[in-house]
């Protein structure tokens, strides 16, 4: 399905996957939050055996740290309403909580993910994260 998408001959295999699965992850966190994530799990659809591990890894990390982004939004959305509702005084502290912890550590690992995927590395989400597949270094 993804057998368009040519590597440069000096790159290891799944290099362009691998960036578009971290660029994509980042579009869902910070740009377009549903377009970004149909992305990933399009490319995630699209993985079979002939996926480079590469590229395998950095679909998997990125379409998991999304779904535990989802599972943090509305935890926290939870704590609001349980907490009094959004016209409680401390909504603020939780939602800028939320950002400061939460969000920004998960754009962190986004662009540390996009920076290890130009380089042909693999990386796992730290708490988030999946096994690594055999193959990825």
């Amino acid at each position: 399905m993804h057998e368009n998408i040519e590597p440069e001959s000096n790159e290891p295999p799944g290099v362009p996957l691998a960036i578009w699965a971290e660029s994509l992850y980042l579009i869902n966190l910070l740009v377009v939050p549903g377009i970004g994530f149909l992305g990933q799990i399009w490319l995630y659809r699209g993985m079979d055996d002939t996926t480079p591990p590469l590229a395998r890894a950095h679909i998997q990390q990125t379409l998991f740290a999304s779904l535990w982004a989802g599972v943090l939004l509305v935890a926290v959305n939870l704590l609001i309403i349980a907490l009094g509702g959004y016209d409680a005084p401390y909504t603020w502290v939780v939602v800028i909580t939320y950002f400061t912890v939460c969000h920004s550590t998960l754009v962190l690992l986004g662009m540390l993910g996009l920076a290890k995927a130009m380089a042909g590395r693999c990386l796992r989400f730290p708490l988030v994260g999946r096994p690594l597949p055999p193959g990825c270094r």
